[in-house]
């Protein structure tokens, strides 16, 4: 067994360093408050425009109408899951399950080649949070302003500033609740109904409940989510190597770090290109110090790198100390894009693409399924025919009203009682009784096996087996 041991660094500070809020005995401690400076650049700007992309695709699709109804409504009470001309039942769950399948491979696939880009551009929390940040800019000033009045005393000015950001927070907190329980309830109705104070119980408890989460998530947890609840931070080394794409600091050119001024030669001072000014430190949501190393703890925001660029450009110095690069390209490697790993994962993401576009193209527009009496297997009729009862469930799964043709084979010379063309109205569910009437005659074994079809006027067909049973 090989006795090769793998290098630990320790970059855990001995004492509390109110800088990056992390220290031997303060390191889990939630009550360290981070004051987050506002960060502007290309990132920053990457980030911004991605969110407020998802917001508006978040906010308008319970909007958008379809026919009568909500292009998307995912109708748990009805059963009926409806994506504008679709609509899946819990027959159709299993596109569910590939579709979470998609997502977590996906989720892998990125981590594996970008890192967390998916906690600092895409995650709700971090798109959220950074929204009720820009409001506590506006409102409360920067994040030096804000320390600062905080640790005095609150005056009144400085309490109606306060009071108008939480308002706000609320509001925000509480058109997030509404939309998000308007995927699952009619949208409008349920705004005209929760203010006319006419909205159900559990709706109304949805809606107020998700406030009170966003609220509390984005305006006062913020980092703690991402530091201790969240299960993501924790499993992301699975799929990390060293030719993930991470937000690193470049050590050989930044050390050693120190203040000069911008016309000294650092080089002849013995400097690296690291002036310490702390922005890296200061724009970070999770409070950390990106030059400490790689940390489970980073979102791979980059507001660092946006931050220090900016200093490297007022410096003179070229841009790129801190970066969106791997651990084999900082120790002057060669960084590998195709490796197995991200192979695997990309090949079994477009697997599991694949399976589900299948899927959804098979999914009938219509289902069928027959039930036996069970009280009476068979009966003699007035015609001296045995007779077989059933009762037929018709599903349409389109958003129009639909004719349908009922059949059946095996079974000759058959007496059909009952209707034979029916129409079923978008989403409804048909329970048609009727029964089965066969000469015994005609009749060569106790038990036969017949098809039921149901047929529309184009060419979609289904069948159903059941039994017609002429004696025990």
């Amino acid at each position: 067994m090989s006795q090769d041991k793998i290098d630990v660094k320790d970059v855990t500070p001995k004492t509390f360093n109110p800088k990056t809020h992390k220290g031997a005995d303060d390191r889990f401690n939630p009550s360290n408050r981070i004051y987050v400076r506002e960060s502007k650049g290309t990132y920053q700007k990457l980030r911004r425009y991605g969110g407020w992309f998802l917001l508006v695709l978040f906010a308008a699709i319970p909007w958008i109408p379809f026919g009568e109804r909500q292009a998307v409504l995912l109708d748990i009470g009805q059963q009926q899951f409806n994506f504008f001309g679709t609509t899946l039942y819990p027959q159709d769950l299993t596109l569910l399950a590939l579709l979470f399948m998609i997502a977590a491979f996906g989720l892998f696939f990125i981590t594996t080649f970008l890192g967390r880009v998916w906690c600092g551009y895409l995650c709700p929390q971090t798109v959220w949070t950074f929204m009720y940040i820009w409001f506590e800019e506006k409102l409360e000033g920067s994040a030096n302003k804000r320390r600062k009045q905080d640790s005095g005393k609150l005056t009144v000015n400085l309490a109606m500033r306060k009071g108008i950001k939480h308002f706000a927070w609320l509001v925000i907190a509480l058109l997030t609740g509404f939309t998000f329980v308007g995927y699952f309830v009619p949208i409008r109705e349920l705004i005209v109904e929760f203010f006319t104070l006419g909205v159900a119980f559990w709706p109304a408890f949805w809606v107020i409940f998700f406030m009170l989460c966003t609220y509390g998530n984005a305006g006062w947890m913020r980092s703690i989510m991402c530091l201790h609840m969240c299960p993501y931070a924790r499993f992301q080394s699975a799929m990390f190597d060293k030719d993930t794409f991470i937000v690193g600091y470049n050590t050989q050119r930044g050390e050693t770090r120190g203040p000069r001024s911008r016309k000294a030669d650092h080089k002849q001072m013995g400097l690296g290109d690291c002036i310490d000014c702390n922005l890296c430190v200061q724009v970070c949501p999770t409070g950390i110090d990106i030059r400490d190393g790689l940390q489970y703890e980073c979102i791979n925001c980059g507001a660092c790198i946006d931050a220090c660029d900016h200093t490297m450009d007022r410096m003179g110095y070229q841009k790129g100390l801190i970066s969106y690069t791997t651990e084999h390209r900082l120790a002057g490697d060669e960084t590998k894009i195709m490796r197995p790993k991200l192979l695997g994962y990309g090949a079994i993401l477009l697997v599991m693409i694949g399976l589900f576009f299948t899927q959804v193209a098979s999914v009938d527009p219509a289902g069928l399924s027959v039930l036996r009496d069970r009280n009476q297997l068979f009966r003699v009729n007035n015609s001296g025919e045995i007779e077989n009862t059933y009762t037929l469930k018709i599903i349409n799964k389109t958003q129009q009203v639909q004719t349908y043709q009922l059949d059946v084979e095996g079974l000759s010379d058959v007496s059909w009682y009952g209707r034979q063309t029916i129409q079923v109205a978008p989403g409804e569910v048909l329970s048609l009784p009727m029964s089965l009437g066969v000469d015994p005659d005609t009749l060569s074994s106790p038990v036969s096996t017949i098809q039921f079809i149901l047929s529309d006027s184009g060419n979609f067909t289904v069948q159903v087996e059941s039994r017609f049973i002429k004696k025990l």
